[in-house]
């Protein structure tokens, strides 16, 4: 009799408000060194950890979020939320997202810029930009597997090289990269399915 009651009961669901809002707050906590040193942790919160999306969904999202304007963190949190949870969703992945360092900047720049030529606190600082390096280098090297699985190494170190030279030498914004490498995999991709 017990286990027709447990068979009849409904299977409890996560609560999507609260989980986007535990993701998001931690990526705002923990993203020091503004949006692109938080991209590593919505990835593994929104990848990894909770598997709304996939790596190459993810993937897309961040070239299309690197072509807009304004920060990183505020776009993906945004439109990863409504994915997840509709409207409400949007509101709550932004608030968390931008609530730690609202919450942060007033606390901690009061107190710091009392102490801001102490060692110790320089210090603080350059600890964590090797940590944040590392973070991007690490998913940079997951993107690059990626494109060589979907073009091959030869198209993929074409790309790196080439996009590396028109941003580094020449100056070009990266959102006008993405958007000229969305242009050129849209007609060219088009281009091919026609020869074929």
């Amino acid at each position: 009799m017990v286990k027709g009651k447990e068979a009849t009961q409904p299977e409890k669901k996560p609560n999507k408000q609260l989980a986007l809002f535990l993701a998001f707050f931690r990526v705002g906590i923990f993203g020091y060194g503004g949006g692109p040193s938080s991209i590593p942790l919505v990835h593994k919160e929104v990848v990894e950890h909770y598997q709304w999306f996939t790596d190459d969904e993810f993937g897309d999202l961040l070239a299309l979020g690197n072509t807009l304007p304004g920060p990183i963190a505020t776009k993906l949190a945004g439109y990863i939320g409504y994915r997840v949870a509709g409207p409400i969703g949007m509101i709550n992945a932004v608030l968390a997202t931008i609530l730690p360092s609202i919450i942060a900047m007033i606390a901690l720049l009061t107190t710091l810029s009392m102490y801001k030529d102490k060692p110790w606190v320089q210090g603080m600082t350059n600890a964590v930009v090797p940590v944040v390096g590392f973070m991007l280098a690490q998913l940079t090297w997951q993107f690059t597997k990626k494109s060589k699985e979907g073009m091959g190494w030869t198209q993929a170190v074409f790309f790196i090289v080439l996009s590396l030279i028109l941003m580094e030498l020449f100056g070009l914004h990266p959102g006008i990269m993405i958007g000229l490498l969305l242009l050129y995999a849209l007609f060219g991709g088009k281009r091919r399915r026609e020869e074929t």
